[in-house]
């Protein structure tokens, strides 16, 4: 399915739903943060999914995080909650979504990174070198809240 994000564009398509996702902020020991590059864009991201019927949004996190790059993790608190109108979705099918995502902070447990069909690359990234890579601004909004406050980010 062919996806376009849109940020802060007064020519974005008008929503046509609004769907609840979660976002993991994975770090590690060193401070370095999880990445991975979206195989249908190209862009960078840390993983992020919807959530399904019958699944707590940390359940979805931690389901995402390993379908998106092979480890498991566990969550140890909130980065926020991010419900802008000014990020919207446009999918192939017609469906113009504006997300509100839950972004957890989390930490691995085990798996083994891998490309996955989601994740042409997983890499861990230095808090100062996260501006080298290619994020929507809509990511790079939760990824800078994660690196630079210890308490949640409300929209």
């Amino acid at each position: 399915m062919s996806r376009r994000d849109y940020w802060q564009d007064p020519k974005a398509p008008k929503p046509t739903s609004r769907k609840p996702s979660a976002s993991v902020f994975v770090t590690d020991g060193a401070g370095a943060i999880l990445l991975l590059r979206r195989t249908d864009t190209g862009l960078w991201t840390i993983p992020t999914g919807g959530l399904k019927k019958g699944e707590t949004i940390s359940h979805c996190a931690i389901r995402e995080c390993e379908e998106e790059t092979g480890l498991k993790v566990e969550i140890t608190g909130l980065v926020g909650v991010f419900s802008t109108p000014e990020h919207l979705i446009a999918y192939g099918d017609g469906e113009v979504r504006q997300p509100v995502n839950v972004c957890l902070r989390a930490r691995v447990t085990g798996g083994n990174a891998a490309p996955t069909a989601e994740a042409s690359d997983i890499r861990w990234v230095q808090p100062d070198q996260i501006g080298g890579y290619e994020i929507h601004p809509a990511i790079l909004r939760r990824i800078r809240h994660g690196i630079e406050s210890s308490g949640p980010h409300v929209d």
